[in-house]
């Protein structure tokens, strides 16, 4: 189904977004009764809590400021013109106290050179390493093509392009006449390499817990899915799609914790893309794109209209200095700038992630120069939910607790958030999952916590989680009032016979 058919096909289901309404949202096994909670079955209520917005950024799984620490052309500028090594380039970029994620785009050949084994070049474990200390978290891509490097080299390791046929696709005027090949990739040895690629790199990050996401490994020019203007070297579309299908089926079997991303690129090589994008989001992977102010109305459509519990990730390359001395880095007549417009317009389509690249240098300094997109991205990118209203009620001898969950961040929880309440000691704890993707943007969700005959007048805490490919990781709530290290907040519940409940209305 082609993806614009794919976006109307839904439009009969009433006032919900097509790709909801088209996608199905994973069940918890054990979520929490939603409500409604009517006043009928009550015999006293106490509003005991009412958190605010956090004023600022908070640190969770599922979104973030992402830093480059190599990019399709490679490290830093400075490092590139001999003025910084590799090690200093990736500790200034993840020194910076926005960034949250560490991202790493690569070819193929930085992380191969033989059959059998990884050899990962030096940026991975300089990454790796700088974000443990720093308690960030790493993403990436590794290009299976990428004109940045033709025509000295390709993408593929040399094992692999011994034995692939390389087909001329032609010469790009947008490249000053550069002449490109690209690998046939239905070939055989192509296909078994492909795997053991995947196998290999699964083995070594699938669940590892500094890694975020994973793109997917797709057709062409940076993996996005194209080759520009240039034709595709396949002998007719139909491969082509057969083989770029089969080849994501593959990557989202063999990945089964860490999420993917896949790139939202219209098919303008008509490899397949449509199918791709349809087959890994009804697989739960993430969507993203590469540009923002320049993309076309239908990757805005899709991006803005995905499934709550999709997360998306954004960046514009054209502007990636963030150098307000280059060339077209104007102010408009409202005195914004170029750069935060991109920026600004991530939120528009609510994006989870807003990518920074490689240069650490001047982003701090248009940081301290411009903060007013960075203060707007770190308050409202992505999920942030709190327990907006925590009610205590009695019940029928028990102790009830309903909470309003408000989500004051642009993008729906990407995966499942789950609650609990317990004890200081842990040693009780009642709790449970929320529906996918819930709260959305914007947006209240409500549950129930019913806790034991003994608990009112004691002090208890509400930790979240949140879950995604049956991973889970510990959540902070994104509220003002205090937390504990943990990120959960303590409640003190009313006692029985406390003179301050509330009966009827």
């Amino acid at each position: 189904m082609k993806r614009r058919e794919f976006v109307k096909a839904g439009a009969a289901l009433g006032a919900l977004p097509a790709w909801t309404a088209q996608v199905a949202a994973p069940r918890p096994a054990d979520r929490l009764d939603p409500g409604p909670f009517t006043i009928d079955q009550d015999e006293g209520w106490y509003t005991i809590e009412a958190t605010t917005p956090a004023p600022g950024p908070v640190r969770n799984f599922g979104l973030g400021l992402v830093g480059y620490t190599w990019e399709e052309n490679g490290p830093a500028l400075a490092v590139r013109r001999g003025e910084q090594t590799l090690a200093e380039a990736v500790e200034a970029i993840a020194a910076l106290p926005f960034v949250e994620v560490l991202y790493i785009r690569c070819d193929w050949r930085d992380v191969q050179g033989r059959p059998g084994r990884l050899d990962l070049a030096p940026v991975w474990d300089l990454t790796l390493d700088a974000a443990r200390r720093h308690g960030l978290r790493v993403g990436f891509r590794v290009q299976l093509s990428s004109p940045e490097i033709q025509p000295a080299r390709l993408s593929l390791p040399d094992f692999v392009k011994e034995k692939v046929p390389l087909v001329p696709i032609g010469a790009s005027s947008r490249r000053g006449g550069t002449r490109f090949v690209e690998p046939r990739y239905d070939h055989p040895e192509f296909q078994r390499a492909f795997r053991e690629l995947n196998e290999l790199l699964a083995a070594r990050f699938d669940g590892d817990p500094l890694v975020e996401f994973m793109d997917l490994m797709m057709y062409g020019f940076w993996g996005e899915g194209h080759t520009s203007d240039l034709p595709s070297p396949f002998p007719d579309p139909a491969v082509a799609e057969r083989t770029f299908v089969e080849m994501a089926r593959f990557q989202m079997e063999t990945w089964k914790k860490t999420p993917l991303v896949v790139n939202t690129q219209p098919d303008i090589s008509r490899v397949g893309n449509d199918a791709v994008l349809d087959l890994a989001m009804r697989g739960g992977c993430w969507l993203r794109s590469d540009s923002v102010i320049l993309d076309e109305p239908i990757q805005i459509d899709e991006l803005a209209n995905r499934p709550a519990w999709l997360a998306a990730v954004m960046e514009d390359g054209y502007f990636r200095q963030y150098d307000m001395a280059a060339k077209g880095y104007t102010l408009d007549g409202a005195g914004v700038s170029v750069i935060d417009k991109t920026m600004l317009h991530a939120l528009d389509v609510g994006a989870n992630y807003w990518s920074l690249w490689t240069e650490a240098g001047n982003l701090a300094r248009y940081h301290e120069a411009h903060p007013e997109a960075f203060r707007a991205l770190q308050s409202r990118l992505g999920w942030r939910v709190r327990p907006a209203w925590v009610w205590q009620r009695k019940r029928q001898g028990a102790t009830e607790l309903v909470v309003a969950f408000a989500n004051d961040g642009v993008a729906g929880v990407p995966g499942t958030l789950r609650v609990f309440v317990e004890t200081p000691d842990g040693r009780v704890r009642v709790g449970g999952s929320l529906e996918t993707g819930h709260p959305h943007a914007g947006r209240l969700r409500q549950a129930s916590f019913i806790l034991a005959r003994d608990f009112a007048g004691s002090t208890v805490t509400m930790r979240a989680e949140i879950e995604v490919k049956g991973v889970r990781r510990p959540a902070r709530w994104a509220c003002a009032q205090p937390l504990n290290p943990d990120g959960s907040l303590t409640l003190k519940l009313k006692a029985p016979d406390d003179p301050s409940w509330r009966k009827g209305i």
